[in-house]
């Protein structure tokens, strides 16, 4: 958002010099920045400008970012309430699905690029930002270790408790979308957005929560 604003502003400065009496409001510079950004995009491939289009929390989100202040608290509730509405739980009740295939997403960055195919199968790039299968020396640490993670959350010791559910229910919300319980997180919306699909994130869910996964060994 800075360095597009930088461009816009070169714009402006440049405008200036050349003789216009005024300056843009900040209104007129945003609008200004993002018909530069779109004017230098086109469709290729799979990826169409239309990824270029943002929505009311992206909006806030990087509005706050750029002035460097957190989200008022109401707004960040409010948000959050709206992307829950999203969530899409399965018909079936099951959320788990094979933790093996969910092993091979996890460490699958590939897809969404404009010369993958339309059928091209996304990989979910957990590694990317969490530790997971403790035997995996190359992770990110942009979010929290998920190595433990249905004991440290105590689904192994009672996966039919009340506590038990809620995290399973969670776990699924958070992968669906997780701007759901954090207006601004930066972990990806990945079923929201149709980066994975339902199927891949029962997988995921079995490697967080099965106890055969290496991820709970």
């Amino acid at each position: 958002m800075k360095k597009q604003h930088t461009i816009a502003l070169t714009l402006i400065a440049a405008a200036v010099v050349a003789g216009c009496a005024s300056t843009p409001s900040s209104a007129d510079l945003d609008k200004m920045t993002a018909d530069i950004i779109k004017s230098s995009f086109h469709d290729r491939g799979i990826v169409k400008v239309s990824v270029l289009n943002t929505d009311e929390i992206n909006t806030v989100c990087s509005a706050a970012d750029v002035a460097g202040k957190p989200l008022d608290s109401d707004v960040a509730i409010a948000l959050q309430n709206e992307q829950l509405k999203t969530i899409k739980w399965p018909a079936d009740g099951n959320y788990m699905g094979d933790w093996q295939k969910g092993e091979k997403l996890a460490q699958s960055g590939k897809g969404l690029t404009w010369s993958d195919k339309a059928d091209t199968q996304n990989g979910g790039n957990c590694y990317n930002c969490h530790q997971l299968d403790p035997a995996e020396i190359s992770f990110g640490t942009i979010g929290p270790s998920l190595t433990g993670y249905a004991k440290t959350h105590g689904v192994l010791a009672d996966p039919n408790s009340p506590a038990s559910k809620a995290i399973v229910e969670y776990t699924w919300g958070k992968i669906y979308n997780s701007r759901a319980y954090s207006a601004c997180s930066v972990m990806p919306r990945a079923v929201h957005n149709g980066i994975i699909t339902e199927a891949q994130a029962k997988d995921l869910m079995a490697l967080l929560l099965d106890p055969k996964s290496p991820v709970n060994q």
